[in-house]
């Protein structure tokens, strides 16, 4: 298969769209609504859960051993902690991220009637006031407070407006997209994979590729809290994608151009053999590729495979630059990731046997241990699923 054309222009509308709904973990209706009317609009069926994580799916010449991609629509955000005497609001995180980035933020309070606006700012704000002081009281949540935009002077201010304790905190992204590919802006993890996605679908669906299996598309809504990919897979899946942010920091692999392969987060190491295939088609289509292991990370994968899914897991990524804080990527890798993607599920099945939950010892996958495993065959040493090709047993 040649190397399919992503949509750009499609990409980044797209990219601007997510990033124009409001999406922290726990308040995903709205953003559950818009992406469903992309695949509407895409021509792709789906089903919604109770929660609103969305299971979209393209058919595949066979049912099983069926792929995903997975990648999540809510983001990092706050809530209300207590209603402060002096009229404003102590905020809790949704997700982990640094107060130090919330200073300054404009944000929107979702209350049950309406919402407000508002500016998050460190307890002592005015240089006027303060001097110095501004500079040397600590970092944290414990130090910042949420200035509501409305007459509020003390709690009972606060209370007539209808703001509540546990009430929602959207953090604005703020995004710009220059000409010269850079993006910046919060909640590109993961309203940028999302997008990567979307836009991957539109290139298979526009070019009529015909598939060797089922390929679900998942859409997740707790991811920055843990719980993502826990409990939306089929049975019929064998194998899982996600796609995500990297992280580009000194020590670190990731950059962003290209695309950047994880071989491990702090769960562990990604399969052997899923993350090879997607070097190897990296190499195979001319895709600009890295490897990274990730310290201090988890993803949908990770989930899945804590909730107990028997299922081969890999991490595609955009590298991000200032991770969680206020992001900057590169259009090269998203159109990387989008491609490479396409690669992926366009791809043979060679690891026939997965299409069963368990099996025997015939047709299991085989890792080099020795010199002369080295000398193997591509299709020996990396074997995937092999279901549509030949009907030639699988290499073991």
């Amino acid at each position: 298969m040649s190397l399919l054309s992503i949509d750009t222009e499609y990409l980044s509308n797209t990219l601007q769209d997510l990033l124009a709904t409001p999406s922290p973990t726990g308040y995903t209706d709205a953003i559950a609504r818009n992406v469903c009317g992309m695949l509407d609009r895409l021509g792709v069926s789906y089903e919604l859960t109770r929660r609103g994580a969305i299971r979209a799916c393209l058919k595949g010449r066979d049912r099983r051993p069926a792929r995903a991609i997975v990648s999540h629509l809510d983001t990092l955000g706050a809530q209300v902690k207590t209603l402060k005497d002096n009229g404003r609001l102590a905020l809790v995180p949704i997700g982990t991220w640094s107060a130090r980035f919330a200073e300054g933020a404009r944000a929107t309070i979702f209350t049950e009637n309406g919402s407000y606006r508002g500016t998050i700012l460190p307890m002592k704000a005015s240089g006027h006031t303060y001097n110095e002081e501004i500079d040397t009281q600590p970092v944290g949540w414990n130090y910042v407070e949420l200035r509501v935009d409305a007459f509020a002077r003390n709690a009972g201010n606060l209370e007539r407006l209808g703001i509540e304790v546990g009430d929602t905190v959207a953090i604005d992204p703020q995004p710009e997209l220059l000409d010269n590919g850079f993006i910046v802006s919060r909640h590109l993890d993961n309203k940028a994979g999302v997008a990567v996605m979307l836009a991957a679908i539109k290139a298979l669906t526009e070019d009529g590729t015909k598939l060797p299996v089922d390929i679900f598309w998942i859409f997740t809504i707790a991811e920055e809290v843990g719980h993502g990919a826990s409990s939306i897979l089929t049975p019929e899946i064998a194998s899982m994608v996600a796609i995500d942010n990297g992280t580009s920091a000194p020590g670190q692999n990731s950059d962003e151009f290209g695309v950047t392969i994880s071989m491990a987060d702090q769960s562990g190491p990604f399969d052997y053999h899923l993350t090879r295939k997607l070097v190897k088609l990296c190499r195979d289509n001319d895709i600009r590729y890295q490897k990274d292991v990730f310290r201090y990370y988890r993803s949908d994968a990770a989930s899945a495979i804590e909730a107990g899914a028997d299922v081969r897991t890999a991490l595609a990524t955009f590298g991000v630059d200032a991770s969680h804080g206020y992001e900057r990527i590169h259009m090269h890798a998203l159109r990387s990731l989008a491609e490479l993607v396409t690669c992926y599920v366009a791809s043979p099945i060679k690891i026939r046997r997965d299409a069963d939950e368990t099996a025997g010892l015939k047709g299991f996958t085989r890792q080099p241990m020795s010199e002369a495993d080295q000398a193997l065959t591509p299709e020996v040493k990396e074997p995937e699923e092999a279901i549509g090709e030949a009907k030639a047993e699988p290499q073991t």
